[in-house]
């Protein structure tokens, strides 16, 4: 059936309601906020995984810097690395114990992890949670 204005107005005749009621509105935000909810807190979690990714390349890389000066001196305390992680998110550091050493990444983001991430020179990853 085709529209027809109405002869007097020129406007489409009114059937039934026009807009939203009050009701509808709040049940759509109520729906909103339901999936917000949800979606946050996974979206932080991806987010504070893949800062931790950036400690643990640039912990593996300042690993790998150590391994190839000691090839050449034997021993890791004339060794240099590099001081931040890949994308800059983390502060490396170094110190040599013994025959070792112990690598630690940190930063003042929200990374997800209670405490600093370390690598050891026997393989030992720190916290266990964060790598």
């Amino acid at each position: 059936m085709p529209y027809v204005t109405h002869p007097t107005s020129g406007r489409f005749p009114h059937n039934g309601q026009r807009g939203f009621t009050l009701i509808e509105l709040m049940i759509v935000l109520v729906i909103i906020g339901i999936v917000a909810s949800i979606a946050y807190p996974s979206y932080t979690r991806y987010v504070q995984k893949s800062v931790r990714t950036d400690a643990h390349a640039g912990l593996m890389q300042a690993a790998s810097e150590l391994e190839r000066c000691y090839t050449r001196t034997y021993a890791y305390s004339d060794c240099t690395i590099s001081s931040s992680s890949p994308e800059n998110n983390y502060q490396i550091e170094k110190s040599i114990d013994g025959n070792g050493y112990l690598l630690t990444a940190t930063t003042d983001q929200s990374d997800g992890c209670p405490d600093d991430i370390t690598l050891s020179s026997s393989g030992e990853r720190l916290p266990n949670d964060c790598w």
